[in-house]
């Protein structure tokens, strides 16, 4: 079967939110060949006054917001979904914008979990070692395939999420992380604790694809670059201020302590998402009713036309007996085979060129953790693991205010650029599209943190004021996020109907790379230096940069038009 087919079968399942593609993918014939044609819409037609003011900003989605019809508690969807005390409603984009950012914190409080417990152990790799009298490289494997369980795992949460809800997901998910941290901490040899590091790490990745999908159900596009921001924090910063945590730990309660505390972190994310996370995702056929039609169809008749007839098949007990057995086959197809077919999303430019860029940021990201801790904890700092968490700080800094400030400049940037294309549909709101958030912000974040990693790199070499390497990196921590932020929000509008998948995608490559560069990172420092291994970095980071600004620029339109036109074909648009 070809790729074209195998992008149809992931397609079929994955219809995920039904979002407004008049306002956020133009897929009408007309508006496709003028963005193919020209990247702008040729009759820049002036709205009524009352129409312009409605889509000048954020405040929109206040005055065209409908009010939210409120599902009943006993036909609530999820797990456990009648103990929620948020209601959940039909359609998530009619929620409050209160409602919404409560939603938006406990899934970026939740994105947390995963790259805290990924670094949490750095500090105590030594004690951990030396308690199980093991070799310091059997020890980095419980970071290393942590790292690995990460890229792996999403692809199914992400699946499973697309007709099992988001809701049952995070449940499920968390309170396995909550388990296998519990038996981490207790672990009695280096292979049970490898084992269950990587379980705790795959439980909590969910998040890593689901997260996103949440906030594509719940934010409208001219809204989302905000929350996306907002919702990054936690993935980011957790990472960042583990180090801190599992510093403090091993130096007074001991490594295992750390463990616990995931534990009763995972605790408290059960208790949120059970209590005040309602399921968003836009109601669906379920799982077992799809495989039987699908079944159903596969054995059915056909009509003069050709088209399937179930109402034609014959209906021996042979025939049933065939049918349920296809029945299960087509449900454990889709549950465990078709979400490794994400990876043909590759095929698409922009995807491709999206999730390379993220990739090749976050495994230079991961490289700086290392060398930090590696660097400062030496010679002639010599810092214990406290004081050397603490170094990292100013990383979570940079992530902070780029998350927070960042994500409403793009939204600005995108409202002005979609006034001054002229694009508005016919009731006068604004149409936006992917490329709009590449201006300005963009170029800042490709310049910046390249040269943020060039600049530390010879200040480790050369031993320069700690100070100086930590400036280095505050504005490290600003670039990367605008990438990071930027690279994620376009997936979800370059995929909107399969957001989840999208970002499944993106975790599944940039986690592989950062796992490798985990493990390269102490070698290479070894063998060529601080300063040349960031000198390197300085020029893949800026290569990477400006070949995806160029391509998306140059043939971002023409892609995403070719894009939209097979999905939007496959998904019977």
């Amino acid at each position: 079967m070809g790729k074209e087919s195998d992008v149809e079968k992931v397609s079929d399942e994955e219809e995920e939110e039904e979002e407004d593609f008049t306002n956020t993918h133009p897929a009408t014939q007309d508006t496709l060949q003028q963005v193919a044609h020209d990247h702008q819409v040729p009759s820049r037609r002036t709205p009524s006054r009352c129409q312009s003011r409605s889509s000048r900003g954020p405040s929109s989605a206040r005055s065209v917001r409908r009010d939210a019809v409120t599902v009943a508690r006993r036909e609530r969807r999820g797990l456990l979904a009648r103990f929620c005390l948020m209601d959940e409603v039909t359609n998530a984009y009619d929620m409050s914008r209160k409602k919404k950012w409560i939603v938006t914190a406990i899934v970026a409080l939740a994105g947390a979990a995963a790259p805290m417990g990924s670094s949490i152990v750095l500090p105590a790799l030594h004690d951990i070692t030396r308690d199980f009298d093991s070799t310091a490289t059997i020890a980095n494997l419980s970071v290393a395939m942590y790292m690995l369980s990460m890229s792996i795992f999403p692809l199914w949460w992400s699946s499973f999420s697309e007709t099992l809800g988001r809701r049952s997901i995070y449940v499920v998910s968390f309170f396995l992380f909550l388990v296998f941290n519990v038996l981490a901490a207790v672990s009695v040899n280096m292979a049970m604790f490898i084992v269950m590091r990587l379980l705790a790490g795959g439980a909590a990745a969910s998040v890593q694809a689901v997260g996103a999908g949440t906030i594509a159900d719940v934010w409208a596009v001219k809204e989302r670059g905000a929350a996306m921001g907002m919702f990054y924090l936690g993935p980011l910063c957790g990472p960042l201020l583990s180090p801190i945590i599992g510093g403090a730990f091993a130096q007074t309660l001991g490594w295992r302590s750390a463990q616990w505390f995931l534990a009763i972190f995972g605790a408290f994310l059960v208790v949120f998402i059970v209590f005040a996370l309602p399921e968003t995702l836009r109601q669906r056929k379920a799982l077992a009713a799809e495989a039987e039609h699908e079944a159903v169809v596969g054995e059915a008749g056909t009509d003069e036309n050709g088209n399937a007839r179930p109402d034609l098949a014959r209906t021996t007990t042979k025939q049933t007996v065939h049918v349920k057995t296809r029945k299960y086959w087509v449900m454990a197809r889709r549950a465990f085979i078709d979400p490794l077919r994400v990876v043909l999303y590759l095929q698409f430019p922009a995807v491709a060129v999206l999730v390379a860029y993220a990739s090749v940021t976050f495994a230079e990201l991961y490289v700086l953790n290392v060398s930090v801790q590696q660097n400062f904890s030496g010679a002639p700092y010599n810092y214990g693991p406290v004081i050397v968490g603490c170094l990292y700080l100013p990383n979570s800094a940079g992530y902070f205010l780029s998350s927070i400030f960042g994500g409403r400049w793009v939204d600005r940037i995108m409202h002005r650029e979609a006034r001054k294309a002229g694009r508005y549909d016919a009731n006068g709101r604004l149409l936006f599209l992917p490329e709009d958030r590449m201006k300005e912000n963009a170029w800042l974040g490709m310049i910046l943190y390249p040269f943020s990693l060039l600049a530390y790199g010879w200040f480790a070499q050369y031993k320069i004021n700690v100070a100086a390497a930590l400036v280095a990196n505050f504005f490290f921590g600003i670039g990367s996020m605008l990438i990071f932020a930027l690279v994620t929000t376009m997936l979800t509008e370059f995929m909107p109907r399969r957001a989840s998948s999208g970002i499944a995608l993106n975790n599944f490559v940039r986690n592989i790379f950062s796992c490798v560069g985990s493990i390269v990172t102490e070698p290479l420092i070894v063998a060529i230096g601080n300063g040349p291994l960031f000198s390197g970095l300085c020029v893949i980071a800026l290569v990477a940069g400006v070949a995806c600004m160029w391509s998306l620029k140059k043939f971002g339109p023409r892609w995403r038009v070719v894009m939209d036109q097979r999905l939007h074909k496959v998904m019977g648009d």
